[in-house]
């Protein structure tokens, strides 16, 4: 039995969902037909479609009402003038959020990681009120974990917020939480999980669109993945409850959940509701 305080965080961490989609011919009509206007939609970046199906996806769904975030992956524009035409072009459709990863493509022109992009928005007049950067609460597999957090620090004058990329074990979320604050970074978190997909099929689906920084985190995690496919490996429930006493702590300011849906929008959105269901019983 959940006591009241987990209840309340996990309750006010599902009000604060937003979903990541991938940018495919069928996922306008998916989050028009699952997803309440008053959650945020973030939208990936893939190497293999390019940056423009990405900002075309989001376009569209700004127009629909949602509160839309592209992905700028920073390896995928070629530099300020380009830059320059995609914020011009958001701003113009109302588009006041991005997110900033560097991005799994090979630098196509002036930004070699995330950071150098995020210099040149602030050059531009920091055009969006809201930017996320990737956090890794997971070891990265080029990166030691110590320099994650220093390039959190680094890019903490240029970011409003940091966004997690997958993990499964609630004792790692908590580690990596207690090292960003003792750290002195104080950006709000949200907290990156996946949406209710079935666990054996997510592999094959990730290597198969090959998008976003969460399927290919997948992918090179294999055995992760086999722990998630395990029966009884992992819920998003028993997830979230694990990782609660953290989320709440005083001082935490995690403010939400970032769900990565892998484009099971339907399913993400009634695990979800129907999670809320039962806490508010």
């Amino acid at each position: 039995m959940r006591n009241k305080r987990t209840a309340a965080t996990l309750a006010r961490l599902l009000e604060h969902a937003r979903y990541e989609v991938l940018p495919t011919a069928s996922t306008e009509d998916k989050v028009l037909q699952n997803v309440p206007r008053d959650l945020v939609v973030t939208v990936t970046a893939s190497p293999s479609k390019g940056l423009e199906a990405t900002l075309d996806l989001s376009e569209r769904l700004a127009g629909h009402g949602y509160d839309v975030v592209p992905h700028l992956a920073a390896r995928m524009v070629s530099g300020r003038a380009e830059l320059t035409e995609v914020v011009d072009r958001l701003r113009g459709k109302g588009i006041s959020r991005v997110f900033v990863p560097g991005g799994d493509a090979e630098a196509v022109g002036d930004y070699p990681d995330a950071l150098a992009l995020l210099e040149d928005l602030k050059e531009l007049g920091s055009p969006f009120s809201h930017v996320g950067i990737t956090g890794y609460p997971e070891s990265h597999p080029t990166i030691h974990d110590d320099l994650t957090v220093q390039s959190m620090w680094d890019k903490r004058r240029y970011a409003t917020h940091i966004v997690s990329n997958l993990t499964f074990d609630p004792a790692l979320v908590r580690d990596w939480i207690h090292r960003l604050r003792a750290r002195g970074v104080t950006m709000p978190l949200l907290l990156g999980m996946p949406g209710p997909v079935e666990r054996t099929k997510l592999l094959g689906m990730a290597t198969k669109i090959g998008v976003g920084e969460s399927t290919r985190f997948l992918a090179k995690n294999k055995g992760l993945f086999a722990r998630l496919a395990a029966p009884g490996g992992f819920t998003g429930e028993s997830f979230l409850e694990k990782c609660a006493p953290a989320l709440g702590e005083d001082g935490a300011l995690v403010e939400g959940l970032h769900v990565f849906t892998f484009n099971q929008v339907a399913e993400t959105e009634a695990w979800r509701t129907g999670l809320l269901e039962q806490l508010r019983r």
